[in-house]
């Protein structure tokens, strides 16, 4: 390898690290996210501390308290989908992770991240929650007021069953060729 091809390669193989921008970027979003999550936890929890000693108006009923505390759980989501990101993109460009030990079996597994391919593994499987998170939060909001309303419901709650079971099926299919 002549001189220049080794300056190049060494440049490229070093170019590797304008990922940080990425793992910090969503890190920083992340945390700001398990805040935000958070403070909706608190206010949520003021809601409902008024509505149990009557100081608000409880005429919104249980299913509002629920659908606001569903929404904090899909934030808490959304935030652990760009902690992972974040930890994926620093392990797959930079480093592997896990610095005191450098132990990959000391790592949690849907942290392992080998490809890009498992990558979009955990952020798809953490997203399909966040859909059904989603899913559920509009449920409660939605007024039934026809039987044909009820059969969309239906559906949807069959349609979401069946991307888990899918989710969770090919799950189980790669264990086993990893176990091979």
């Amino acid at each position: 390898m002549s001189k220049s091809e080794h300056i190049f390669a060494s440049f490229l193989f070093k170019s590797r690290f304008v990922t940080l921008f990425a793992v910090l970027g969503s890190l920083f979003s992340s945390v700001v996210m398990f805040i935000k999550g958070s403070m909706k936890i608190a206010s949520n929890a003021v809601v409902f501390w008024g509505q149990i000693t009557g100081a608000q108006d409880t005429a919104q009923g249980p299913d509002t308290l629920v659908a606001l505390f569903v929404s904090s759980v899909d934030t808490y989501l959304f935030a652990t989908v760009l902690l992972i990101f974040s930890l994926g993109v620093y392990e797959l460009f930079i480093s592997e992770l896990d610095p005191a030990e450098r132990r990959r079996e000391s790592c949690p597994s849907w942290l392992k991240v080998d490809s890009l391919d498992d990558l979009k593994s955990s952020l798809g499987k953490v997203i399909l929650m966040i859909l059904i998170v989603w899913f559920f939060e509009k449920s409660l909001i939605i007024e039934y007021h026809t039987a044909l309303d009820l059969l969309y419901l239906g559906v949807g709650i069959l349609l979401v069953s069946g991307a888990l079971y899918l989710t969770q099926a090919g799950h189980k299919s790669r264990m086993r060729h990893a176990d091979e």
